[in-house]
C-alpha cells in the first residue's frame, strides 16, 4: 500500500531507504531522474545500462513482489530521456493532434518497449485530463493531454494502455477528478477548479471503467467546493469512494498524487493526509520522497497507518480493503 521512492544510481543495500523497503515488503517503488532536493539530475536514471542493472539489482535483492513505476508520459515529462540514450517519445497533445489513434498505439508501443527492457512494469501514465484550460503551465502547458474533447481523450488513452498492455506494463491514469481545467499547479499549493470543472471531465474515467482497460487511477489534489466542501480530491470521500466507486463503479486500485505536494503537506500535514485518504478510499499512499527527502520514509509511513488502526482512526476492515485490491494488481504483472 505504500510508494516511495530512494537515492542512488546504484543499489546500495545499506542504504537506509532500501532496507525500509525490504523490511516493510513496499509494494512500489518509483524512479526518477531529477533530484528535487538537490536540484541535480543525479537520482536513478543515467543510461539503458546502469538502469538495466539498477532494476535487476533490486529484484535480486529484494525478496517480496513488487512494481517498478516511473513516470514515461512521452515529450516533456519523460524520465528516460534521449540524453540518456532512450528512444525519442511524443507528448500526448503531439498525438492527440495526429488524431489517428493507431499512431498513439505504436508509438505507446515504444514507450512500453522501453519499459519493458529496463525493468519497470508500471508506467503512471496515460494522462486523461482534458486540454481545458490551455493556460495551465503544468499540464497544457507541458503538452500531457491528448485533447479538449473527452471521446478523443479517450480513444487515444485506450491504444496507449492497451499498447502497454502487449508488454504486460501496467498504467496509472490520471489526474482524477481531473486536472486539465486548472490554473494552477498542485506541486506549488492549493487548486480550486471549482468554478472551471465540468462532469466532461469524468468521461474517459468513466468509459474505460466500463470497458476494463483501467488497471489503477491515481488521483489529483485539485479542490471543488461543489464536489466537496471541506477536502481536495485525494483527501475526499464525497470524491473517491462517492463518485468514483459508487457511481462510476469503480473497483480497482486508486494510488494518491505525491503526498509531499505542497497542496497537502502545506494544508494538512502528512499524518492527517494519510488518515484522510484512506478513509476516502485510497489504496496506494504514494510519496516519491523526492520533493523532501526522509531515510526514515517506510518507517514512517507504516508507523503512521498502523498508529492509525491502533486508535480506530482507521479501520482494519478499510486496510484489508485495500490489500486485496492491491495484491490482484501485484500479481497481474508480477515482477
Amino acid at each position: 500500500m505504500i510508494q516511495t521512492g530512494f537515492r542512488g544510481f546504484t543499489l546500495d543495500e545499506n542504504d537506509p531507504v532500501i532496507a525500509g523497503i525490504k523490511k516493510h515488503k513496499t509494494g512500489w517503488i518509483v524512479l526518477f531522474d531529477y533530484d528535487d532536493v538537490t536540484g541535480t539530475y543525479k537520482r536513478n536514471i543515467r543510461s539503458p545500462d546502469q538502469l538495466q542493472s539498477l532494476t535487476r539489482s533490486l529484484r535480486e535483492h529484494l525478496p517480496h513482489s513488487f512494481h517498478i513505476s516511473v513516470d514515461q508520459e512521452g515529450g516533456i515529462v519523460n524520465r528516460l530521456k534521449p540524453a540518456y540514450g532512450f528512444p525519442e517519445t511524443y507528448s500526448h497533445k503531439f498525438l492527440g493532434e495526429m488524431i489517428d489513434s493507431s499512431f498513439t498505439f505504436r508509438h505507446a508501443s515504444l514507450i512500453a518497449k522501453t519499459l519493458k527492457e529496463n525493468g519497470i512494469t508500471l508506467n503512471l501514465a496515460p494522462v486523461l485530463d482534458l486540454a481545458v484550460n490551455k493556460e495551465n503551465k503544468i499540464i497544457y502547458g507541458k503538452e500531457r493531454c491528448f485533447n479538449a474533447d473527452p471521446e478523443i481523450v479517450t480513444e487515444h488513452a485506450r491504444e496507449y494502455i492497451r499498447a502497454h498492455h502487449n508488454y504486460e506494463i501496467l498504467t496509472a491514469v490520471k489526474h482524477f477528478p481531473g486536472h486539465g481545467s486548472s490554473s494552477d499547479d498542485t506541486h506549488l499549493g492549493m487548486v480550486d477548479v471549482t468554478g472551471t470543472w465540468t462532469e466532461a471531465e469524468l468521461f474517459p474515467y468513466q468509459q474505460l471503467i466500463q470497458e476494463g482497460m483501467i488497471d489503477m487511477i491515481m488521483t489529483t489534489h485539485v479542490f471543488n467546493k461543489n464536489l466537496d466542501p471541506e477536502y481536495p480530491a485525494t483527501l475526499s470521500k464525497n470524491i473517491l469512494s462517492g463518485i468514483l466507486r459508487d457511481r462510476l463503479g469503480y473497483e480497482g486500485v486508486i494510488m494518491t498524487d505525491d503526498l509531499q505536494m505542497h497542496a497537502i503537506k502545506d494544508h494538512f500535514g502528512l499524518n492527517y493526509a494519510i488518515e484522510l485518504a484512506l478513509n476516502a478510499g485510497a489504496d496506494i499512499i504514494n510519496i516519491g520522497n523526492n520533493m523532501e527527502y526522509r531515510e526514515d520514509i517506510c518507517d514512517t509511513i507504516v508507523n503512521i497507518i498502523t498508529g492509525l488502526v491502533r486508535n480506530k482512526k482507521v479501520s482494519e476492515d478499510r486496510i484489508n480493503e485495500s490489500y486485496s485490491r492491491v495484491q490482484k494488481v501485484l500479481q497481474k504483472c508480477k515482477s
